[in-house]
């Protein structure tokens, strides 16, 4: 029998199906899997269905390099695994892509909302026996209705975003790596401008960008003190593509107002300053952390091992 590896259990029937049909190993149900065992797993293993917390590189495709020919990512980001290494070997990587967009959008609309309405500090505050009577001045926070958005990094999910933000009567600027069609700028009231302008013209950031060497760092210090003091910044991508101490330190001096993360640096380690800083709201990486979303993930996966199996071309190729 060919053999396949999960690192983890996936929601969903297809994937339960798929697990009676074909025996797959499954490393760990109750932490994400070690490095030890997945190169200890992978030997022999025809495909690897990772997680974006699994580090699939030289080692991993090494020791199952004469046998691997798959590696079915549960997850759109692949900066965990070195697919141009993968692919010189002859393996094929897919992602998720397309699955989460409409999860991972609501989420960084939700962080809008929350970080500059201040909705975590207020439930704090009530659940702390705090609230003794409405007063004008009570948690103050900021308008989104009519504000500008502006979106770095303008694919499946910064248009969607920018789709939710129509909703908002909120104008939208983008900075991507190509202008998308006129067509699209129009039906999502967005206008293309270069990432300096954007950032000091834009109320609310969001950065939507996948973690690549050109994107490593892309928001520094210097790019952050460019923003608006009344300016929020959302990131539902990957963290590193801020400079972590750099975004602290941006904080802590008040050169922009707040900051909704959903991804860290280090991840899952959180920077200590952040953890006490006003102004932030911090999320556990669940940008597509919904029943419905989580488990069509899944289906992809599963979808593309069986096109897979019967010699057919996955959907999902990553290409670099």
């Amino acid at each position: 029998m060919r053999k396949i590896v999960a690192t983890t259990s996936y929601p969903g029937e297809k994937f339960s199906n798929l697990v009676k049909d074909l025996d797959i190993e499954i490393l760990s149900f109750d932490r994400p899997a070690l490095k030890e065992d997945i190169l200890r797993s992978v030997y022999g293993a025809e495909i690897l269905i990772p997680t974006i917390v699994d580090t699939i590189d030289k080692d991993v495709i090494d020791k199952g390099c004469e046998s691997l020919k798959l590696i079915a990512n549960y997850g759109v980001g692949y900066n965990h695994i070195d697919v141009a290494y993968a692919n010189s070997k002859g393996i094929i990587v897919t992602n998720t892509a397309g699955a989460l967009t409409d999860t991972t959008a609501d989420l960084a609309f939700s962080l809008i909302m929350s970080v500059s309405r201040r909705i975590c500090e207020g439930d704090r505050f009530v659940r702390e026996g705090k609230f003794k009577a409405w007063m004008p001045s009570l948690f103050l926070g900021s308008d989104v209705y009519g504000k500008t958005l502006g979106i770095i990094g303008f694919g499946r999910i910064g248009q969607t975003i920018a789709k939710r933000a129509k909703g908002f009567n909120m104008k939208v600027f983008y900075f991507s790596r190509n202008k998308v069609d006129e067509q699209i700028e129009n039906e999502l009231n967005a206008e293309y401008l270069e990432i300096d302008e954007l950032l000091k013209l834009s109320d609310f950031v969001s950065l939507n960008l996948p973690l690549t060497n050109a994107t490593y760092h892309f928001i520094t210090y210097e790019k952050l003190k460019l923003m608006k003091k009344s300016a929020f910044i959302i990131n539902t991508s990957r963290g590193a593509v801020i400079n972590e101490d750099d975004l602290v330190r941006t904080l802590e001096e008040g050169v922009i107002a707040g900051a909704g993360l959903d991804v860290y640096e280090f991840e899952p380690k959180i920077h200590l300053k952040l953890l006490k800083l006003g102004g932030t709201v911090l999320l556990p990486h669940i940008g597509s952390a919904s029943v419905e979303t989580r488990t069509r993930m899944a289906d992809s996966v599963v979808d593309d091992v069986r096109l897979f199996l019967s010699g057919k071309r996955p959907l999902n190729v990553v290409t670099l």
